[in-house]
């Protein structure tokens, strides 16, 4: 009995949530333990069980349908060895609702009232029982968003441990010349300026640009006359994150730092950048600065760094999303700006656009590139050649900062995406009112647009007439759904997951077209059938929640899928990224825990159950 017991104990042990309990739980979970034997074709509960009881199946399986009327069966799980069937548990079964094995099975069942006694304080454990799919991944997402809020960065880095000491001064009697060449020999950008023990302000290099230089001002006067004397300074006692707070508000990039009103040191903006991982609005910054291609080449290194940085300060996969499109923006404008000063004016207005993950500002680093430019009229062959050129010079940049050419060839480049406002009318007329599989295709990319660069209005015009036209499209909107349902979760019946059966991603899971890209496509079905103009994929559900389409309560759980397959993405790039790999989005299942396992197969089960709903509909 002894020897029964202690192979009981190793099987629960290795099973989520399980495998959270301490010995002495799982001890006193095995004194609750029942063990029956299930003949094939019979259906739980037994006969001589009237109590909600878990049934943990050992050995052999079980299938979970809905028999109908007709006496048509709707096959809707099958449970596996290992397994835990709690459907009894929950609130709201379907009356016709039927668990049967489907061989002769091995289960060990305990009553649940029992069981939730047992585990006094141990809620994440029992309540992964009462939960549905839903509300276990809900719980899931509310532990990564927990866990971000821990993880802050600059919240926990004092100013003392990153400020420079001494710091370099200049009495205020001294030149401007003489601060000049002292900025120029310790390559420097600002000094403060004392008078004796006293601090009086600071000087920096575009203070000499703009009030001596500019001004015409004589190099011999006192530095005192163009230092800014109203000065910004932060205690010691304060975190990296109260300067940035500070710096931002005033937009200063330099702190004098203090202790008991004595200056002991000096912190700037670079500090921080370097602190915290290269902070996406100063990247920015730098993009802003750089003076040719060679130069964004070598800040666009810093965006893995950057993407590995955040995701180990639990920062959510939406806000990674946002910061690193920042930076493809900022350099795709930059570029821009660069081709201009070769090329000289645009001969008219124009307006650079991005489709795909940088549209909904879901990008993560080493991606493609899609682009087009929408023109305010039709373009003489001269014009053409300009427009060409800009367009060479911005997608060849964007290649050597790492983002691909588009294998589609969906760029600015070619010239069918590089037309007039009408002309871009007239694609997505087509598009809508003949949805055959090209037309499908391109709209798949083009009905998530976004502006980056020119005349914004060129855009709003064309997006406000194709979602008056999608909005009372039901062909379209049908053939969009069929579209949205030919990629379909990895979840076999087993529960097991679908992995890639060949090739160099053989064994793993493709968390972007099998898990993120099914909601993405569901998300702009809602969006377009609803006339919604927002790109993002959230905004898109966030929006659609409470219509005639989607309800709030779904909407929720395909939120809480969506971050939750991001957060493992972005988790397993940011791995990739530390052992010097190429970042993917083929997650080997080994490489996550077994309760990520669990809440990776419910947010599963929620696109599956959203698709099927949405296939009714059409």
């Amino acid at each position: 009995m002894a020897e029964d017991l202690a192979d009981i104990s190793t099987f629960l042990k290795e099973i989520p949530p399980f495998d959270r309990l301490p010995d002495d739980r799982i001890s006193a979970l095995l004194k609750l333990i029942n063990i029956c034997y299930l003949r094939q074709g019979v259906t739980l509960p037994p006969d001589d069980v009237v109590e909600p009881r878990l049934y943990i199946l050992r050995k052999g399986s079980l299938r979970y349908y809905l028999s109908g009327k007709d006496r048509s069966i709707e096959l809707l799980a099958k449970y596996s060895e290992g397994e835990i069937c709690a459907l009894f548990c929950q609130q709201g079964i379907a009356e016709n609702a039927q668990v049967e094995a489907e061989e002769d099975s091995l289960i060990y069942s305990i009553n649940y009232q029992h069981f939730k006694r047992s585990l006094q304080g141990f809620k994440q454990v029992s309540n992964f029982f009462a939960a549905t799919a839903e509300q276990r991944l809900q719980l899931g997402v509310s532990q990564l968003a927990d866990d971000a809020k821990i993880n802050a960065s600059l919240m926990d880095v004092t100013i003392e441990s990153i400020y420079h000491s001494p710091v370099v001064t200049i009495e205020a009697s001294a030149s401007i010349t003489a601060a000049a060449i002292k900025m120029t020999e310790l390559r420097f950008s600002s000094l403060l300026v004392v008078r004796g023990e006293q601090l009086i302000g600071i000087v920096t290099d575009k203070d000499i640009r703009q009030r001596c230089v500019a001004q015409g001002l004589s190099p011999s006067e006192p530095v005192l006359t163009i230092t800014t004397c109203d000065l910004l300074s932060i205690e010691t006692d304060k975190n990296a994150f109260d300067a940035l707070i500070l710096m931002n508000a005033k937009r200063v990039h330099h702190l004098p730092v203090m202790h008991n009103n004595q200056l002991v040191g000096m912190i700037t903006s670079t500090d921080l950048m370097n602190k915290e991982g290269q902070n996406a609005g100063h990247v920015t910054a730098s993009i802003q600065k750089a003076a040719d291609v060679a130069a964004l080449v070598e800040i666009s290194q810093l965006i893995p760094k950057l993407q590995q940085r955040l995701a180990k300060m639990g920062t959510t996969a939406k806000h990674v999303g946002k910061h690193v499109t920042a930076i493809t923006n900022g350099i795709t404008v930059r570029l821009i700006e660069l081709a201009q000063l070769q090329l000289g004016e645009a001969p008219m207005k124009f307006a650079w656009i991005v489709a795909g993950s940088q549209a909904r500002h879901e990008q993560l680093c080493h991606t493609d590139q899609d682009n087009g430019i929408i023109l305010a009229r039709d373009a003489s062959a001269v014009e053409d050649q300009w427009f060409l050129a800009l367009a060479t010079f911005v997608c060849d940049g964007l290649a050597k900062c790492g983002y691909i050419y588009c294998p589609g060839d969906i760029m600015a480049t070619n010239p069918k995406w590089r037309v007039s406002q009408a002309k871009w009318q007239s694609y997505f007329h087509g598009w809508v009112s003949t949805p055959n599989p090209q037309a499908l295709l391109n709209g798949s990319v083009f009905f998530d647009l976004s502006f980056v660069y020119g005349d914004v209005a060129l855009l709003q015009r064309v997006r406000e007439n194709f979602l008056q036209k999608t909005t009372a499209n039901t062909l379209l909107q049908s053939h969009l759904s069929r579209n949205a349902l030919t990629l379909r979760p990895p979840l076999g019946f087993f529960r097991d997951f679908v992995l890639v059966a060949k090739g160099e991603n053989k064994d793993t899971l493709d968390l972007k077209h099998n898990g993120l890209a099914p909601i993405i496509e569901l998300a702009r079905v809602y969006a377009l059938s609803l006339g919604i103009d927002a790109v993002n994929t959230l905004e898109r559900l966030e929006k659609s929640a409470g219509s005639s389409m989607l309800t709030k309560a779904s909407a929720k759980s395909l939120i809480d899928a969506f971050e939750f397959l991001g957060a493992l993405r972005l988790k397993h790039q940011a791995r990739q990224i530390s052992r010097g790999q190429q970042p993917d989005n083929y997650l080997p299942p080994k490489e996550i825990s077994k309760l990520e396992r669990e809440h990776l197969k419910d947010a599963f089960k929620v696109i599956k159950t959203l698709q099927d709903a949405r296939q009714k509909n059409f």
